[in-house]
């Protein structure tokens, strides 16, 4: 893998854009990042101030930002990685377009469409600080580096919910998993664990039925996950249920061996040998960056109004991340799309009122 010098994401060497330049060879995600290096490389000057910055690379910062391109707002994306939650799903059902296609098949169209057919400036990093300043936003990256936006639309998404529980961080990476498709191999023809009763669960479990050798759902409450996929699993002959059940401790030395589990308002203590745990209990809103400025609820999501934007003028926000109702991937893309329609509007109407001034 090489990683491109202008928005540092990883790319595989023979699908690269390359360029030779001063006998040195560069590969970039892009003909966009290439010809942005090349105005670096001339002394160019390069922008940091933009219209719009949307912060967050899943499904509706990935297709705010092609809206955006569409557009012609002069638009920047910055995220940790492409993809967001949507990465780890190995299997989406009913997205328009396709009876059936894994997480990762769905964000690689995604890709293709942001970089090659729509392409905005974008960066691979972490933001770290957001601050109003006259004209907008500054916002601070892990690199220490600072954008101007006239306007923010945030898509940060949602972070895995942990247990808290003794063990859960003493065993990471040690047995405790979270359901990446890398880890199946991890557990090949042991006895696993999968914690939660939701869909992501019970998919997980779906995957995992004919790779572990046995596997034992935990979930505090009876399944929630859609009757369908119930139904399914109720007919692999290695699944064990173990509903209203809390899990208690995990045990191990050196790695993970087992996991301690009671039965709610019961004492009895259960151990179950097992050699990795996955756990998919949900996720929590990754607000922290605008805590300080637009209103959240109780769940720490954003809370938007029906075009997208937030209790503070110019910023918007799109996706799991807010109290939009429906938690899809096909919901967030939808929302992706309104918010950089409205944000466009909103620059619109900031020209106007600067018209009006002058005049």
């Amino acid at each position: 893998m090489k990683r491109d010098p202008i928005c540092l994401m990883e790319v595989e060497e023979d699908e690269a854009v390359t360029l030779k330049h001063k006998g040195k060879t560069y590969y970039f995600c892009s003909e966009g990042c290439r010809e942005k290096f090349l105005q670096v490389k001339e002394c160019a000057p390069v922008c940091p101030t933009y219209d719009l910055i949307i912060i967050g690379g899943g499904p509706a910062g990935l297709t705010a930002a092609v809206y955006a391109a569409t557009m012609k707002v002069h638009s920047f994306l910055i995220a940790k990685d492409l993809g967001g939650q949507a990465i780890d799903s190995t299997k989406i059902e009913n997205y328009m377009g396709y009876d059936f296609i894994t997480g990762p098949e769905l964000i690689a169209k995604f890709k293709d469409q942001l970089i090659h057919s729509n392409y905005i400036d974008h960066l691979m990093s972490e933001v770290e600080k957001i601050e109003p300043v006259e004209g907008g936003f500054r916002v601070t990256t892990s690199e220490l580096d600072h954008y101007v936006g006239k306007t923010l639309i945030i898509t940060t998404g949602m972070r895995r919910r942990k247990l808290n529980v003794p063990g859960e961080e003493e065993f990471q990476r040690k047995g405790v998993l979270y359901g990446n498709v890398q880890d199946f191999s991890f557990v090949e023809g042991e006895d696993v664990a999968v914690i939660g009763g939701g869909n992501s669960a019970l998919q997980m479990v779906e995957n995992l039925h004919t790779v572990a050798r046995n596997i034992h759902i935990v979930s505090d409450i009876q399944l929630t996950a859609d009757a369908k996929i119930i139904e399914r699993i109720n007919n692999f002959p290695n699944v064990h249920k173990h509903e209203y059940h809390k899990v208690i401790e995990f045990l191990g030395n050196g790695s993970l061996s087992g996991v301690v589990i009671r039965k709610k308002a019961e004492e009895e203590e259960v151990r179950i040998p097992i050699k990795g745990v996955f756990i998919a209990i949900g996720l929590e809103a990754n607000s922290s960056l605008v805590s300080n400025l637009v209103e959240l609820n109780e769940r720490g999501e954003i809370v938007i109004n029906p075009d997208c934007s937030t209790s503070y003028p110019g910023i918007f926000a799109a996706g799991d991340i807010t109290n939009a109702y429906g938690k899809r991937i096909i919901i967030a893309s939808g929302e992706g799309a309104k918010a950089a329609l409205a944000a466009r509007q909103y620059l619109l109407n900031l020209s106007r009122k600067r018209e009006v001034k002058a005049s």
